[in-house]
């Protein structure tokens, strides 16, 4: 029998097991905020040791938690050394964002229903710790030879950012990979992505009563200006669309905003945050000068208005590195020939952990389990799912590319 062969059994005989693997993930919530998800670290710890890996649990310090707006991060690391050679790191994230309503489904259950598991985080990348570790597992007990290291790296801050989960790994010296494949989705090998701005604007007035605004200065109705703003600003966007296929235009959303004192008292201050993604074409640094003129000029000339604009997050695109080319390339062969269909690299409209590595000078390429599309898998919405075909077909193509780029 040949390797490829023993690892196709291997992953087939373990379905079930990943399945199951998969569903104790989801059923423990690690909602990012509030970002509290040590307690689900030690449960992915456990799975892992259950698959006879050596876990190595690395607790952020507090003070720097909080200063990301977290309560608790541990990230996982789990080597194994096949022999001298390079060093291949495998990153999935395990903290989700929160819910959300409109779920048919129970977020936490795991449920299955015609072959999907549904579940906050279940595709989104919960899934791509079952890939990668299973796939790790087919390579070790499967008699490859096989010279360099696999790591896995589980994470728990890709949701605000990424900046204690990859990035800390690197910076501290805990991880030294030569390349590396970030969580992603099975019908394509994506090589590059997005970046992100987000931006805090606060808008301060003064207060008065409901029967007198004119002695006050509504902070809501210059907050409305500057909206107005923003969203004309947003139709002239749909005209900079990427030279990379699989970006498209970049796209700018208020996604949250509170203010106001009470029904009866004209609005103090009102504060809103904004998400703006930076196509790879773009520079970001024009981005924030930009967005952030038209957001001080749009509030300037109201008396008693004064406008402050806080960057939150600045996370830059990635874009095609030349030495992931023949990861890309492996990867690519790989799933055509496991999926049955043309697999090909291409971008997507996201942005992920994957910048951290790239930064760090590690070429990098996103490859997981998960349907065809974003919309498919209702990443980020209700009803979240994966199907399960997708999972362990997945887990073959990564455990086939680690045999490829390893001997």
């Amino acid at each position: 029998m040949t390797i490829e062969a023993a690892i196709h059994d291997y992953v087939a005989a373990h379905a079930g097991a990943e399945e199951k693997f998969l569903a104790a993930l989801v059923r423990a919530p690690s909602d990012n905020p509030p970002g509290d998800c040590a307690a689900h670290a030690e449960i992915a710890a456990g799975l892992l040791e259950g698959l006879g890996f050596t876990v190595e649990r690395h607790v952020v310090p507090g003070a720097l938690v909080q200063a990301h707006g977290m309560v608790s991060v541990t990230n996982l690391v789990v080597r194994h050394k096949f022999g001298p050679g390079k060093v291949i790191a495998l990153n999935a994230h395990g903290d989700v964002v929160p819910p959300g309503e409109g779920w048919t489904m129970d977020p936490y259950g795991a449920a299955l229903k015609d072959g999907w598991m549904y579940g906050r985080g279940v595709a989104v990348s919960k899934s791509d710790f079952c890939t990668y570790a299973f796939a790790l597992a087919a390579l070790r007990d499967c008699g490859a030879q096989l010279g360099g290291t696999v790591e896995l790296h589980f994470t728990y801050d890709e949701e605000t950012g990424g900046e204690i989960g990859p990035a800390w790994l690197i910076s501290e010296g805990i991880s030294k990979p030569i390349l590396a494949i970030g969580a992603g989705f099975s019908y394509a090998v994506v090589n590059a992505h997005n970046g992100c701005l987000h931006l805090e604007v606060t808008v301060h007035g003064k207060s008065a009563h409901a029967a007198m605004p004119s002695t006050g200065a509504d902070a809501l109705e210059a907050a409305a200006g500057i909206l107005d703003a923003i969203y004309a600003y947003r139709k002239t966007l749909v005209a900079k669309n990427s030279a990379i296929a699989g970006i498209g235009a970049p796209q700018i959303t208020v996604g949250l905003i509170e203010g106001g004192i009470n029904t009866n008292v004209v609005p103090d201050r009102v504060k809103f945050r904004l998400d703006r993604r930076i196509i790879p074409d773009e520079v970001p640094a024009d981005v924030e000068t930009e967005l952030t003129a038209l957001i001080v000029a749009a509030g300037a000339g109201r008396p008693g208005i004064t406008v402050e604009v806080r960057r939150i997050l600045l996370a830059e695109p990635l874009t095609p590195l030349p030495g992931a080319a023949a990861m890309t390339e492996i990867l690519a062969s790989r799933a055509s020939a496991v999926f049955g269909e043309e697999i090909i690299a291409k971008g997507v409209p996201l942005y992920t952990d994957a910048r951290h590595y790239a930064a760090a000078g590690i070429p990098i390429v996103l490859y997981g389990a998960g349907p065809h599309t974003i919309e498919q898998a209702n990443a980020h919405r209700a009803d979240e799912r994966l199907e399960l075909a997708d999972l362990t077909k997945a887990t073959e193509v990564v455990a086939l590319t680690l045999l490829d780029l390893l001997r």
